[in-house]
């Protein structure tokens, strides 16, 4: 006899999305009528390592379009999976990785399969009526992260970068504080003065909570910093707000010069170089978390900044949410931090595989949403426990965490400063 939360209906479509180029959106219906509705998108930033999407290819949607993702779900995965239980995501998701038979998702697309698996744990907590965050990590899901504000992006100022996006992007982290709503507020109202001083030194205007930096409005990024920097000064919470750079370095990386090219000024900088100035952002900048300082084949000097900096080193690129990839860099001492990203590895089975393996190696875990997580990744993040997440301290993805914190009331765990890989800071 089928339980309440066997699966029913696995439907999908193609959807807009915040990255500017579609989604695949899947939804599943429960025996009871609980649904769970999930979205995979790629990101800005996309590592060699992450799995293979489907796409359409040809002219629509610049080639972004996802209706062969769509058809995957709905001609191959969706009949293979209904009748299942959805509260069994193991076993779900060993389904679709068999169904797909292949390491990098390349037979139905990792798009299709992330979408696929992240509806059905919604679907499976709201099949047992339990919150999310719950189901992930049960009765010891009680820790809300130390949140950050984006401040800034803008890949071409110095003439590089062009297959950056909007990187590098600076946050501000909110750690000394009681609380994550007593963290967010410190970041709404930091960021406020950021932005104020932005356009009173520089003319630039926020768009969307975000400062845009234009080619030929500053040198060297050291003028953002300072900026930042003052702004922590003006609202007295130094020591309370760190920096958080997403410097997604392999985009700016030539291999055949072994170059970064305009990364946080014009020119070129070897890794050397490079070296030479992380160690200046950390001396005089309350620099607290690097994010792909350098290219993604580079373990070795990861492992070399995560040494000597003392400060959070995260692989994104560097690992894509992927066991074997982060296996490598534990190896080599690579990182301290990997970035939680489902859609980088296809399920969530697998993707909480990876985090479980840092956990045991002593390394964090920093959800991020850029890949059509949504307001879901508060749910991943307090039910990993994984202490802070990259930005969403304002918006949407807040507005879940603050209903979390009150639902939680005094069972609420903020770690603050504790949450982040930092050694004598």
């Amino acid at each position: 006899m089928a339980s309440e939360s066997t699966i029913v209906s696995v439907t999908a479509r193609q959807v807009f999305t915040e990255r500017g180029h579609p989604g695949v959106e899947t939804t599943i219906v429960t025996q009871n009528g609980a649904r769970g509705r999930a979205t995979a998108t790629a990101g800005v930033s996309v590592g060699i390592h992450e799995v293979q999407f489907a796409y359409d290819g040809g002219d629509r949607w610049g080639g972004r379009g996802v209706q062969q993702a769509v058809q995957n779900i709905t001609d191959v995965i969706g009949p293979a999976i209904t009748g299942m239980d959805a509260s069994h995501q193991r076993e779900v998701d060993d389904a679709i990785i068999k169904l797909d038979g292949t390491p990098n998702k390349a037979n139905l697309g990792g798009n299709a399969t992330a979408s696929v698996s992240a509806a059905v744990l919604q679907a499976g907590a709201a099949s047992l009526g339990i919150p999310l965050y719950r189901h992930i990590g049960g009765v010891n899901a009680c820790i809300l992260p130390v949140p950050g504000v984006i401040t800034l992006r803008g890949s071409r100022r110095y003439g590089g970068g062009l297959r950056a996006g909007s990187k590098p992007t600076y946050s501000y982290m909110c750690y000394g504080f009681n609380s994550y709503s007593e963290a967010s507020y410190a970041a709404w109202e930091t960021a406020r003065e950021y932005f104020r001083l932005l356009w009173e030194r520089l003319n630039v205007e926020s768009w969307r909570g975000v400062g845009l930096v234009a080619p030929g409005i500053v040198k060297h990024d050291r003028e953002l910093w300072d900026i930042m920097l003052q702004a922590v000064v003006n609202k007295g919470y130094e020591g309370q707000i760190g920096f958080q750079v997403d410097v997604a370095a392999s985009s700016y990386f030539e291999p055949k010069t072994q170059r970064y090219v305009g990364l946080f000024s014009a020119g070129e900088k070897s890794r050397d170089d490079l070296f030479k100035l992380y160690r200046e952002m950390v001396a005089n900048y309350p620099f607290v978390i690097l994010e792909d300082p350098l290219e993604e084949f580079d373990l070795e000097g990861h492992a070399m900044l995560t040494r000597e900096l003392g400060i959070e080193i995260v692989g994104d690129d560097l690992f894509t949410t992927n066991v074997e990839r982060l296996q490598e860099g534990i190896e080599a001492g690579a990182a301290n931090t990997v970035l939680l990203k489902v859609n980088q590895i296809g399920t969530i089975t697998e993707a909480f595989d990876t985090v479980q393996l840092a956990y045991r190696h002593g390394y964090g875990v920093m959800p991020c949403k850029s890949r059509g997580e949504g307001v879901a990744i508060a749910d991943y993040t307090v039910g990993l426990g994984t202490g802070h997440l990259r930005e969403e301290a304002t918006g949407e993805v807040a507005n879940r965490f603050l209903e979390i914190e009150a639902e939680l009331g005094s069972r609420a765990k903020f770690l603050g400063k504790q949450a982040l890989k930092l050694q004598n800071h």
